[in-house]
């Protein structure tokens, strides 16, 4: 996911998207615990994706975001 993606989206929209973002992650480190994922680069693409997330959202909330 690419930050110009993701700051055309709206806030409410980001909330459900860094949720479900936490679910993936959660059931990611739960396969990888049972010995089921086979990519575990994945868990870090997916850690990074929330941290993009978040950090427009703290932008939008200090009023300094580039609105697109």
């Amino acid at each position: 996911m690419k930050t110009k993606e993701i700051r055309q989206m709206s806030s409410s929209d980001l909330h459900k998207k860094v949720d479900a973002l936490k679910n993936e992650l959660f059931n990611l480190r739960f396969r990888l615990a049972t010995g089921q994922l086979d990519n575990t680069a994945s868990i870090n693409h997916v850690k990074k994706d929330i941290a993009r997330v978040k950090t427009v959202l703290r932008e939008r909330e200090l009023g300094m975001g580039k609105e697109a």
